[in-house]
């Protein structure tokens, strides 16, 4: 069994707004309200295209349950219920952009951190966990030693998704994946990307650190993927219009491995689905019903570069 864990999750409220100004009321529409986190958007892809997984994170408050209850209808969940409100974060889309407005989110105790733990001890159908996301506040970046130390320990592989500096010293336990966009490659191992010499060159040493296989994200630039031996570059999708772009790195990832953890020679056309998926994603509030995935696939094009 696929598990997905976030730590952090939340209620997105994506609404509209034709203003945007201190002087007067900013009247909004549209509002759509979804469970939310990065690994409960990967389990609901996941779901999309066939493939079960089960919900690991911690929850609190009405907005929590909300969460609990939605996400259920769709998957698996196994909460750990916490104090506090999970938090509710804000996208606002204007004739100006979009404005996000991301929370903190609820403090998770140790004790709290510890249940979950002893949660994964306890899953002994677990073949991949796929972290996604930020930390709650009151947790050392040292939680996910704990997590990934117990996975490695029941022989289960491991995906990461995250954008804590931590990710540094965590890819040295040779995560089976990981999926840093050029922003997050800057931020935490100093690697610019200019160049498709510059990719590769990145690339390669990103698998010198530890990491298995690496999906890098380049938004309007595509992306590359590499396993050690070859590298292979998509180009992002053309799409019409973008409405938000916050789950489309959670579906990307997730609608990559709906072919390639089954099927690791699946490069192309998981790099495909990947940039298809995450296109029709951006035209939409939340993750959208998919709809377009197969129109958008025909303007992606796959090729070895490395």
């Amino acid at each position: 069994m696929i598990y997905t864990l976030t730590t952090n999750p939340a209620i997105d409220m994506n609404i509209t707004s034709d203003t945007l100004s201190h002087d007067h009321i900013n009247r909004t529409r549209d509002a759509v309200y979804t469970p939310n986190g990065k690994g409960l958007n990967v389990s609901f892809t996941l779901k999309h295209y066939g493939v079960d997984s089960t919900i690991l994170g911690f929850f609190g408050g009405f907005s929590g349950e909300f969460i609990v209850r939605e996400a259920g209808h769709i998957c698996p969940v196994k909460p750990i219920e916490i104090d506090g409100i999970t938090r509710i974060n804000v996208f606002l889309s204007t004739p100006e952009g979009e404005f996000v407005m991301p929370n903190a989110g609820a403090p998770v105790p140790r004790t709290k951190q510890e249940e979950l733990l002893e949660l994964l001890r306890g899953l002994d159908d677990m073949s991949c966990l796929i972290v996604s996301g930020s930390l709650s506040p009151e947790m050392d970046p040292s939680f996910y030693d704990e997590v990934i130390d117990i996975v490695r320990e029941k022989g289960a592989e491991f995906v990461l998704d995250i954008s804590h500096a931590h990710l540094r010293e965590l890819i040295e336990k040779k995560p089976l994946l990981i999926k840093p966009n050029d922003d997050e490659l800057a931020d935490i191992f100093g690697e610019a990307i200019e160049s498709r010499a510059d990719a590769v060159a990145a690339l390669g040493r990103l698998h010198e650190r530890g990491a298995q296989n690496v999906l890098l994200t380049l938004g309007g630039d595509g992306a590359y993927f590499s396993n050690g031996e070859h590298v292979w570059h998509a180009n992002a999708a053309e799409k019409d219009s973008v409405l938000s772009t916050a789950c489309a790195g959670d579906a990307t990832l997730a609608s990559f491995l709906s072919l390639w953890l089954a099927d690791r020679g699946a490069v192309e056309p998981a790099l495909t689905r990947a940039m298809a998926t995450g296109a029709n994603v951006t035209m939409c509030a939340g993750l959208g019903d998919f709809a377009r995935v197969d129109e958008l696939a025909k303007t992606v094009h796959v090729r070895q570069v490395a």
